[in-house]
């Protein structure tokens, strides 16, 4: 069986770096924690709300690094001196990643009631109509 490849057809020219952000997506290696959704606002914004009961917001980092949105977590191990019978809740570290298309900007990052609300707005490119003049050889 041939793997199909954005190379295959032919009328899709440079988007090699789109099949290797399709790729990279794949191999993101994010697991089920901690657990979020994705909603759509309006016709040009969205909203992530990640589940971070437990987290402060000095426990929590956002970075966009290579269009790629990355949220990490990671909670202090703060039982010096105490004496659990049963530790159910475990301080835990996560990273979340979710690439962004180009044109989606990162707006603000609000915590409340345990769930972090990352805002992202996608702006509408420009039409740009073009021609292109041809010369005699």
């Amino acid at each position: 069986m041939t793997k199909l490849t954005l190379a295959s057809y032919p009328h899709l020219l440079g988007f090699e770096q789109l099949e290797r952000l399709l790729e990279r997506t794949a191999k993101s290696g994010n697991e089920g924690y901690p657990p979020f959704n994705i909603e759509q606002t309006s016709d040009t914004s969205y909203r992530i709300t990640l589940a971070v009961a437990g987290f402060a917001e000095n426990d929590l980092a956002i970075t966009v690094e290579d269009r790629q949105l990355v949220i990490r977590g990671r909670q202090r191990d703060d039982s010096d001196g105490r004496v659990f019978l049963h530790r159910g809740i475990a301080a835990r570290q996560f990273q979340r990643t979710f690439v962004l298309a180009d044109g989606v900007e990162v707006g603000e990052a609000i915590i409340e009631n345990g769930l972090l609300h990352v805002d992202l707005k996608r702006s509408l490119p420009e039409t740009v109509v073009q021609t292109i003049q041809i010369k005699r050889g």
